[in-house]
């Protein structure tokens, strides 16, 4: 099994979080929202094509849009391997964590 990288789960549930409305900005948003700290748009678009490579996201182009000049937004979406994998993810850090109390941490 192959784990994600931080980048890469943070992506992916947004990208779940986010459904049909999953595109670049509003998943940017997203995470800088969750995490409070500000991301390079650059910051995603990696992950992104990363996680479209290993199966995690489709994409698809959507219509052109006036206010965009014309260009057309990218739409992602989870697949049911990404879904596993974040499964998988999450099972990992529960493990991880067990036993570490909040005392443990101060």
């Amino acid at each position: 099994m192959r784990l994600l990288t931080r980048a890469e789960e943070y992506v992916l549930l947004a990208v779940l979080k986010l459904g049909d409305e999953a595109y670049s900005l509003p998943i940017l948003d997203f995470i800088q929202k969750i995490t409070q700290k500000k991301w390079a748009l650059g910051g995603i678009y990696i992950p992104l094509y990363r996680l479209e490579e290993k199966g995690y996201l489709n994409s698809e182009l959507g219509s052109p849009t006036k206010e965009r000049g014309g260009k057309r937004k990218r739409y992602y979406r989870v697949t049911s391997k990404g879904k596993k994998a974040l499964k998988d993810h999450k099972q990992i850090q529960r493990a991880m964590w067990a036993d570490i109390g909040e005392s443990t941490l101060e």
